[in-house]
């Protein structure tokens, strides 16, 4: 009696170990905040590149554009302006959030500034009280879009501010930096104060603090723009660059990262920079920070790379049969794809690109509106029933990551006449995995998670069949 008293004894406070093992394993995956968690919910989001090199005549060559001061910033005069064609033709394309660079490296803020007079004030268009960056703003809310804005400070073209830094090491140089410093402080505060609440904010290349000599733009983000997302410093990064400009990564990619931010080129730790910067594409399961990927891509970067319009360069727009495996292995593989879209010297996005971009949304939408069947759950097998035997070549996957990434090994199933067959072995999910194989006549699917921290929490899992 007693042996069977003390084997039970044992048995409880086995399992009571355990469950508390559990219960502190998931207390210690990393957790998205609000901000990201919308962040990979939009999954589609553009960059809206503008800059007054797009008025010059000359081709974009960025090398040049970040030493050389623009000749006449008076050559800035879209004649047809329309801010609300812009943010439809992103709306009609399926993005989610738009993000406009208020600045870029020639210096000039797309913004009523009173910390810098290199700015819309300057221009004769509009007698000098345009405002892009609160015509974005609004268009933005009115046609329900999330906005983001983008901010240039590690290149100024006329400032002489290059790679975060004024040139020289006298007390002219000094006193210039302070000046530069001072001034973009001054500069996000307004962008942060003027223009209402911000879904995120991108820092070009990073932004040195006042540990590396440059402004303190983190604190007045953390003072006026708590809930949005902040990318990035040497301190922070909400998102991480995803370690290419294809618009893709590779598998698996995971939304947890080891280091609390990632640096920029020659600022990233090796650990970060090394093997082509493999980490930020692959991201770490064991990570203790919660900084899911990005891909990013410009529109026109099919046999080229422009983030910035030019003339006559509508060939290399990406084809639709690119944009869509660009889908598959940025959303696909658990990022959010960033397309960079810029409008022409009119000021309009160019007809190629709105056509394209449409033919893009439409597509996904036929794609992925409709489920032959769809389920969630929770636990360490889950089965999705047909309606019948049918054929099936996609599979959607998704975890609860408002609850962290919890599944570290799954295998995906399909039942045959021949009885289970299986899909596809893998490890990470995340915000969604999408799985594309041969056709396959099957009359189930199911999901098996022999491998998680914590119970495991889908949010979906479904089966598509899909006309190529």
């Amino acid at each position: 009696m007693k042996d069977v008293f003390y084997r039970k004894t044992v048995s409880l406070v086995f399992l009571v170990l355990i469950g508390s093992k559990a219960l502190l394993a998931q207390e210690t995956v990393p957790l998205p905040t609000p901000a990201q968690l919308q962040w990979q919910k939009t999954e589609l989001a553009a960059l809206v590149c503008w800059d007054l090199h797009v008025f010059d005549g000359e081709f974009y060559v960025q090398k040049n554009v970040r030493i050389t001061p623009v000749k006449d910033y008076n050559t800035f005069n879209p004649s047809k302006y329309d801010m609300d064609q812009w943010i439809v033709s992103l709306k009609n394309a399926g993005f989610k959030i738009a993000i406009f660079t208020v600045s870029h490296e020639t210096g000039f803020f797309f913004h009523q500034s009173d910390a810098t007079p290199y700015c819309m004030k300057a221009l004769k268009w509009q007698n000098g009280e345009g405002d892009i960056l609160r015509d974005f703003k609004e268009a933005c809310e009115r046609h329900d879009m999330l906005p983001g804005v983008y901010i240039g400070t590690r290149w100024n073209a006329f400032y002489g501010v290059h790679d975060f830094k004024v040139q020289g090491e006298d007390e002219f140089a000094e006193n210039r930096q302070k000046h530069y410093n001072r001034m973009i402080e001054n500069i996000v505060e307004e962008i942060f104060t003027n223009y209402g609440d911000w879904a995120m904010v991108w820092f070009d290349g990073g932004a040195h603090g006042p540990e590396q000599g440059g402004p303190d733009v983190l604190s007045v983000f953390e003072k006026y723009q708590p809930d949005c997302l902040f990318y990035h410093n040497l301190q922070r990064a909400d998102m991480r660059w995803g370690g290419s400009e294809t618009g893709t990564v590779p598998y698996p990619c995971w939304g947890t990262f080891p280091y609390p931010s990632t640096g920029a080129g020659e600022s990233a730790k090796k650990e970060i920079g090394a093997n082509n910067f493999q980490l930020l594409k692959t991201g770490d399961p064991d990570g203790k920070y919660y900084i899911p990927a990005m891909s990013d891509a410009p529109l026109r970067g099919n046999g080229g790379h422009d983030w910035f319009w030019e003339p006559n360069r509508e060939q290399i727009i990406y084809p639709l049969d690119k944009l869509v495996n660009m889908y598959y292995n940025s959303v696909g593989h658990n990022t959010t794809l960033i397309l960079g879209v810029t409008p022409n010297a009119d000021g309009l996005m160019p007809d190629p690109d709105v056509k394209r971009m449409k033919e893009f949304g439409d597509e996904i939408q036929r794609r992925f509106s409709n489920p032959i069947a769809t389920i969630s759950g929770t636990g360490k097998k889950l089965m999705l029933k047909l309606p019948e035997r049918q054929s099936v070549n996609q599979v959607v996957v998704m975890e609860d990551i408002a609850k962290g990434e919890r599944v570290r090994k799954f295998i995906l199933e399909g039942k045959t006449k021949q009885g289970w067959q299986i899909l596809f072995e893998g490890s990470c999910i995340g915000h969604k995995f999408i799985h594309r194989f041969d056709d396959m006549e099957v009359s189930a699917l199911r999901i098996k998670v022999p491998e998680s921290i914590g119970e495991t929490q889908l949010l979906e899992f479904s089966a598509y069949y899909i006309e190529e």
